[in-house]
């Protein structure tokens, strides 16, 4: 296992845990509400690094040694950002959009440790094929992609059959781009 401090993971995300635990990394799970609004004006990283410095700024006063780490992806397209759906027909358009086209995934990290916040992006780029009307309608119903920045699992059925390629880091789009986070990990130790 790590050499880490004990990490507090910010986040119900089932993909953010399985990431940690692949990486050998020891921790728990501690949430707490946050408002995920953003200032306008922002660019994407800019948006994903200040979400995930809300999600830390809710632990400041109640961490002594340990490392909170709080992050949140987004996904961009022509300008536009793609965050989680509000409804299977939400979900729906956004695949429609991202459908043969290219688009940029940005999840911003923060890591909370004796009140200093390390804050780091990564960005990559995902190439869609073009999707068929029955391919995300199918997709949607069936894995319920709510939870997820741009509707879709880059890890999920979506993903396999309709992403031809990316640029940049996968476990980025996964939701925890972890060759940064350990990179940072390693200046606290």
């Amino acid at each position: 296992m790590s050499t880490f401090p004990q990490i507090i993971l910010a986040s119900k995300s089932p993909r953010r845990q399985e990431l940690l635990r692949l990486m050998d990394i020891d921790f728990r799970v501690v949430l707490k509400e946050v408002d995920e609004s953003y200032p306008e004006g922002l660019s994407p990283a800019e948006i994903a690094i200040y979400i995930a410095q809300q999600k830390a700024e809710a632990f400041d006063e109640d961490i002594t040694n340990e490392v909170v780490l709080t992050a949140d992806t987004i996904v961009s397209i022509d300008g536009l950002i793609l965050g989680k759906p509000e409804s299977s027909e939400h979900a729906v358009e956004m695949l429609h959009r991202l459908s043969g086209r290219v688009h940029e995934v940005y999840t911003g990290v923060c890591l909370l440790h004796k009140h200093q916040y390390n804050k780091f992006y990564d960005k990559s780029e995902v190439f869609f094929r073009k999707l068929t009307d029955h391919e995300i309608k199918s997709y949607v119903d069936e894995y319920q992609p709510m939870d997820k920045a741009g509707s879709y699992g880059i890890q999920q059925r979506i993903g396999l059959i309709g992403i031809e390629r990316i640029n940049g880091s996968y476990t980025n789009v996964v939701g925890l781009p972890t060759e940064k986070l350990y990179q940072q990990l390693k200046k606290i130790v």
